[in-house]
């Protein structure tokens, strides 16, 4: 009897596994593609943090320098506001130099014509403006297994082709990496361990245009 009674627990625990196995992402996968998808996350509340595990002071201290007011919230932020860019977002830093050096005064038929300064620079500006890639910032809701909740995640404009002619889109070349808390658990029913583990979540900072 007790050779069947050990047979029947493993195989619970398998079951057991098997099923969470779905949900049990720890933290935001390496990847590519960028924002971050959202976590397939177990719906079992008995994997959520208790009251006493959400003490501010307590994970404050713990996250230490890490926390970014910038990019985090630990209470759900106001509508709007994401200091979030968009198409006509000004222009920062010097216009970049494959735009700066475009020759306008070579036709498609080899002769030259000429155009003055205030006209090309009128072009050159509306060029930058119409291919520049902005990074559009929203808040998120990550959920109570992470702390801070809210993250102020970055995404590529991408309402219209950046190129012209058109063709090209803006995508993201570069991301920065920011650290939350994750609440991790280990085991299941009583013999469950939970505790808030750092992880790193990486944010789009730079789009560009391209194919």
């Amino acid at each position: 009897m007790g050779l069947w009674r050990a047979l029947l627990l493993c195989a619970l625990v398998c079951v057991r596994l098997a099923a969470s196995q779905h949900y049990l992402r720890l933290r935001p996968s390496p990847s590519e593609h960028l924002p971050v998808p959202d976590l397939k996350e177990d719906p079992d509340p008995e994997y959520d943090p208790r009251e006493q595990d959400l003490a501010e002071r307590t994970l404050r201290k713990k996250l230490g320098s890490n926390f970014d007011p910038n990019f985090m919230s630990v209470v759900a932020p106001l509508p709007g506001n994401a200091s979030a860019h968009d198409a006509n977002a000004r222009l920062h830093g010097p216009m970049p130099n494959d735009i700066k050096r475009l020759d306008l005064t070579e036709t498609p038929y080899g002769r030259r014509v000429k155009v003055g300064k205030k006209a090309r620079r009128k072009f050159l500006q509306w060029l930058w403006t119409y291919t520049h890639c902005p990074v559009v910032h929203a808040w998120k809701d990550l959920g109570v297994r992470f702390w801070p909740r809210y993250i102020k995640e970055g995404n590529c404009f991408s309402e219209r082709s950046c190129s012209f002619p058109e063709g090209m889109f803006c995508k993201p070349v570069r991301s920065v990496t920011k650290t939350f808390l994750r609440w991790y658990c280990q085991g299941f029913l009583r013999q469950k361990y939970c505790t808030w583990i750092p992880v790193q979540y990486p944010i789009i900072s730079e789009c560009k245009c391209s194919c």
